[in-house]
């Protein structure tokens, strides 16, 4: 659609990723005059939201993820009949870890404590249930009932064009080159100069660059992922592509990482799975070759496979990359910018949000619009951190 750059709006929001892209939903939806900006022509796969699978699960260690994923269903929900389109598959989730696991164990309480469906397997029934995946003695797994897949391009489409017949405007192409606080915020871009009463900062890899203009130093880490599929060495034999969940491997091994799988709608005949973290990369890396210091990641998952289901070929048939921002903690940053509060931040996803973007969305709306959260965002608070402002500047 559009619009004339001395269009003045109630809200920006920078970055159309699937945080952003519900963050002007909603804004939408309170009738804000809304921007939603985004630097790449869309679709793109520069970011953290494209790819067509994501998990969706309740099962957390921390409470405050629990909590807050009852409205986000409902919400996935809302959207759905709103577009008319599935956007949420039921598989289940199995979680499987250690005994003992202090992360499994914090899941079990905040599940059984919130009367969650959710349910101890014995590794007998597991066997029974999915004879594809072998489990090693004193091993546990839990499933979480309603998790599944979520088909992730479909819902970042569905969300931007329910935002644009409320009226929200999207600019694509439109790379930020500098953005100026104050009562009305203006914001350049390669384009042109747009203004607005509220400015929400949801840019991915690249809030950092955004941000430190406006003084504001987080400690944002920018991580590469490889995005591994996988095929299964005879086909059909396994099972794991008819009736497999999604899954979580949670410091199996004695090992200090998480792995993750679902069935694959990327490639059909392939099965999804990667390692939870990363190599530190500049987002505007456009190298997609796995370099060497990255092969320790791909060559913990080979091992994975090998000894966990060995139904699959020990290698990956397909590597793709992703990116993920991560805060030291793992969690979200949901907050004011310290000194501008008419600027908004959601940022430091860490790899775990898109279940819960629809909320998120919602969260960072309420934030610029000056309406109190029904949720404690405590545990998303820029204070958390250390001297986040550069005085410098």
């Amino acid at each position: 659609m559009a619009v004339p750059s001395s269009a003045v709006f109630d809200c920006i929001v920078l970055g159309a990723g699937i945080q952003g892209s519900f963050t002007a939903y909603h804004l939408a939806k309170n009738q804000k005059k809304t921007l939603l900006l985004e630097q790449f022509p869309l679709p793109h796969s520069r970011g953290s939201s494209h790819g067509q699978t994501r998990i969706i699960r309740r099962a957390y260690a921390e409470d405050f993820y629990t909590n807050m994923m009852q409205e986000s269903y409902e919400l996935w929900a809302e959207l759905e009949k709103e577009s008319g389109i599935q956007l949420y598959r039921k598989t289940g989730v199995l979680v499987i870890a250690p005994t003992g696991n202090e992360e499994f164990e914090s899941m079990c309480k905040n599940m059984e404590e919130r009367k969650i469906s959710w349910e101890f397997l014995t590794q007998e029934k597991c066997k029974q249930k999915y004879p594809g995946l072998v489990l090693k003695p004193g091993e546990v797994v839990g499933c979480d009932h309603d998790g599944g897949v979520l088909s992730a391009d479909k819902a970042l489409r569905a969300v931007q064009e329910q935002f644009q017949k409320m009226g929200g405007v999207i600019r694509d192409g439109e790379k930020v080159k500098h953005v100026q606080p104050g009562q009305v915020v203006t914001v350049t871009t390669t384009s042109g100069i747009f203004e607005a009463k509220k400015l929400v900062i949801t840019a991915g890899p690249w809030a950092q660059k955004v941000l430190s203009p406006l003084g504001l130093e987080l400690p944002l880490k920018t991580l590469r992922i490889n995005v591994c599929y996988w095929k299964e060495t005879i086909p059909g034999r396994s099972g794991l592509l008819q009736n497999f969940p999604t899954f979580l491997a949670v410091n199996l091994n004695g090992e200090e990482h998480e792995l993750y799988g679902l069935p694959s709608q990327e490639y059909p005949g392939l099965f999804k799975i990667c390692f939870h973290g990363g190599n530190e990369a500049d987002p505007e890396e456009r190298e997609l070759q796995v370099k060497p210091n990255q092969i320790q990641d791909i060559q913990i998952l080979c091992n994975f496979i090998s000894q966990y289901l060995p139904g699959l070929h020990p290698k990956p048939a397909v590597i793709e990359q992703c990116m993920y921002t991560n805060t030291p903690d793992c969690n979200f940053i949901l907050d004011y910018h310290p000194l501008h509060k008419n600027i908004v931040i959601g940022s430091g996803f860490s790899g775990h949000s898109f279940k819960l973007s629809p909320l998120v969305g919602k969260i960072l709306c309420d934030l610029s619009i000056g309406k109190q959260s029904s949720y404690d965002l405590k545990p998303f608070c820029i204070s958390r951190f250390k001297s986040p402002i550069n005085s410098s500047l």
